[in-house]
Formats: C-alpha cells, sequence, structure tokens
C-alpha cells in the first residue's frame, strides 16, 4: 500500500453514517387553517373579491391543514403594505426580514439538536444550511455559525433556493462527509420564512391562493455522523443509500423566481400526476440490492407537498392508509415547510415509534424510505435503517 492509500484510509470513517439526533422550532404567531382565511383577505385589503375569498377558503379546507406557524404578523405586515399587494416593489424589506431570521429560527433548532446530541459544540466538524427564503452574502451559513458559536474552521455549505427536496439533498451530502471523513460530526440546518413570498391574492393568478394556503414557517436540524461513540451517542436512523433523479419533461411544473416583488411559485398542475407516477421507479432502484419489493413491508418518511400529492402516492404504490402517517401529521400541524419538512416528518416518526412500544425506530420495521421532491421535478430518496428501542 502506498502512502497515499495510507493517508486517505486513515481519513475515513468506518461505519454507517446515521442521524444521531434532531430539533425542530417555529416561530411564536400560530393561525388555525379556518380562520385564516378572514385573515388574509383583511389584512390584503382584498374583502372586495368574494368570489376568490370563497376558492381560497376550500383550497384551506381541503389542504388538510389544520394551523401553521408565521413570523409574519398583522402589526408586521401593517408596516410593509407593499407585502401585502400582488405585485408592489417589495423584496428590500422582505430580504431585510428573513436574512436575519432564517438563521434565528435555524439556531432554535439547532440547539434541540445539539441538547439531544449531548456532546460539545465543538466537536462538529461540518455544516450544511438549507433555506429557500432569501439569499444573502455572507450566506446564512456564515450567520448560524457566529450565533452558534461554532468553529471558525468548521466546514460550510450553503444550499438556497432549491425549495422542498433541499432538506434530503443536505442529508445526503451529510452522509458523504461523515462516512468520508472520520470523526467527523455534520450539523444540516433548513429554516425555511415565508415572508420572501406572502403576497396578496390576484384574479389573473390563482397559483397566490395555493401558496397561501399551504406554506408555513419552521426550522429543523439533524446531526449526522458515523462510528458514534458506545452508550453516549444514539443514532436514530442509519443512512444506507441515496439516489437523485429528474423526472423527465417536468422542468415547469414547479418553479420560484425572485423578482422585485418577492419570491413568486408557480405550480402546475402536471404535479399531482408527475411525483406519483415517477416514485415507484425511484424507490425500487434504491431498495434492489435489498430485494425489498413490498412496499408495506417498510415505513415512509415523505415529504408531505400536499394532500392530493401523498392520496396519488398511496394509490400508485398501493400503500395502506397508515403508511403515510406521519407526513399527514405534520402537514396537518405545520403545513409544508418546504425544505425543513422531512426532518420533522423523520422526528414524528421515532417520537410514535418509542411511545407506541415499537421494537424499532421505524414502527418496527427494519428498512425505511425517506421522500423528497422539489423542483425539477428533483425526487430525492433515501434508503434509512432503523434503530432497535432499547
Amino acid at each position: 500500500m502506498t502512502i497515499v492509500d495510507e493517508i486517505r484510509k486513515a481519513q475515513r470513517a468506518e461505519g454507517t453514517a446515521a442521524v444521531m439526533a434532531i430539533g425542530t422550532a417555529t416561530p411564536p404567531t400560530c393561525f388555525e387553517q379556518s380562520t385564516y382565511p378572514d385573515f388574509y383577505f383583511r389584512i390584503t385589503n382584498s374583502e372586495h373579491m368574494p368570489e376568490l375569498k370563497r376558492m381560497f377558503k376550500r383550497l384551506c379546507e381541503k389542504s388538510m391543514i389544520k394551523k401553521r406557524y408565521f413570523y409574519l404578523t398583522e402589526e408586521i405586515l401593517k408596516q410593509n403594505p407593499n407585502m401585502c399587494t400582488f405585485m408592489e416593489p417589495s423584496l428590500d424589506a422582505r430580504q431585510d426580514m428573513v436574512v436575519v431570521e432564517v438563521p434565528k429560527l435555524g439556531k432554535e433548532a439547532a440547539e434541540k439538536a445539539i441538547k439531544e446530541w449531548g456532546r460539545p459544540i465543538s466537536e462538529i466538524t461540518h455544516l450544511i444550511f438549507c433555506t429557500t427564503s432569501g439569499v444573502d452574502m455572507p450566506g446564512a451559513d456564515y450567520q448560524l455559525t457566529k450565533l452558534l458559536g461554532l468553529s471558525l474552521s468548521i466546514k460550510r455549505l450553503m444550499i438556497y433556493q432549491q425549495s422542498c427536496f433541499a432538506g434530503l439533498a443536505g442529508l445526503r451530502l451529510a452522509k458523504d462527509f461523515a462516512e468520508n471523513t472520520k470523526g467527523a460530526r455534520v450539523l444540516v440546518v433548513c429554516s425555511e420564512i415565508t415572508a420572501i413570498s406572502f403576497r396578496g391574492p390576484s384574479d389573473t393568478s390563482l397559483d397566490v391562493l395555493v401558496n397561501q394556503s399551504l406554506f408555513g414557517d419552521g426550522a429543523s436540524a439533524v446531526i449526522v455522523g458515523a462510528n458514534p461513540i458506545p452508550d453516549v451517542e444514539k443514532p436514530i436512523f442509519e443512512l444506507i443509500s441515496t439516489a437523485q433523479t429528474l423526472v423527465p419533461n417536468s422542468g415547469n411544473a414547479i418553479r420560484g423566481h425572485l423578482h422585485e416583488t418577492g419570491l413568486i411559485f408557480k405550480l402546475d398542475k402536471s404535479v399531482h400526476e408527475l411525483i406519483p407516477n415517477n416514485v415507484e421507479k425511484s424507490v425500487m432502484e434504491v431498495f434492489q440490492p435489498l430485494g425489498v419489493e413490498d412496499w408495506n413491508s417498510i415505513f415512509w418518511v415523505m415529504h408531505p407537498g400536499g394532500p392530493t400529492v401523498m392520496n396519488q402516492v398511496e394509490v400508485k404504490l398501493s400503500l395502506k392508509s397508515e403508511k403515510l402517517w406521519a407526513s399527514r401529521h405534520v402537514l396537518s400541524q405545520y403545513g409544508n415547510l418546504s425544505s425543513a419538512c422531512v426532518f420533522y416528518v423523520m422526528d414524528e416518526m421515532r417520537k410514535k415509534s418509542i411511545e407506541n412500544g415499537s421494537k424499532t425506530t421505524g414502527e418496527g420495521f427494519e428498512w425505511g424510505v425517506v421522500l423528497g421532491f422539489g423542483p425539477g421535478i428533483t425526487i430525492e430518496t433515501l434508503v434509512v435503517r432503523s434503530i432497535a428501542i432499547a
């Protein structure tokens, strides 16, 4: 063996990466979904649009969402009336909010994950930060490094503007970092604040109503590492294999563009078919080496993009109704939190497994799949292995 080979071997971990801790955080302002349409049309001075309001109420009723959390309050919106219109210039005001609040909310989630992990913050070697809420230089990763007091030599990676699949993409990268760097402990943080995209309704763009009925604010964090310290670090899920794929001819299905008016999302109705029609191919690819073909024999941690997508995935893969319970629960209690959402679902899965007396962190099942979707359309797929509950 050459000296280079010896050095490379010494640099790499020998074990499989695992999620060792999870933390979540939300802003303090909570809106009940049933009363949100009244607030939304009042604060945007849109009461003169009764038909749009009736449409918005129907969307909120069908969303399966019971409540959502927001940084924006009535007071903040009254101080920034341009944000309440459909297309008035307001990017500066939005950016001033999110570049401060996104790292702060991320800090809350990270601190919870670090506390659960139980190790000194100086042992964190890598930081991956994901957000769709604004852009800045230096980035939110830099701001979080200062807020947490992380090492100045920490290896940072900033993922901006990738929306709902970014959290799982960050976890995929964390697995690579942890398994290829001996002793690495990777902090992955996702933080999303809809102040970048809040806007009033328009009878010429019904996409606005869909977006305003679905997304919420929240942050999540996980700590990933290989070779856990016995009796000190407590793995939750082992990260076995990953895949990312683009759905053919789907580039216009989910779009987001930054304008002077903020971030404008466009969601095509084809999303409800493109994702369900392509999920099974992605799942088959990652589970083929394990010989798994029965999708009801594994547990599911799926990004809850919306009720229609979940229902269609359930039908296409012949899943039992209880398989997506964790995703549906998170959607009902928080809405779609974009990149931060999948870690909420993962957290819910392990908590309920413990509460229900399951033998493993995956509801008693050994193998599970974590799924994320986003612009592209991009499908992120991760095979995880549950850990026995002592």
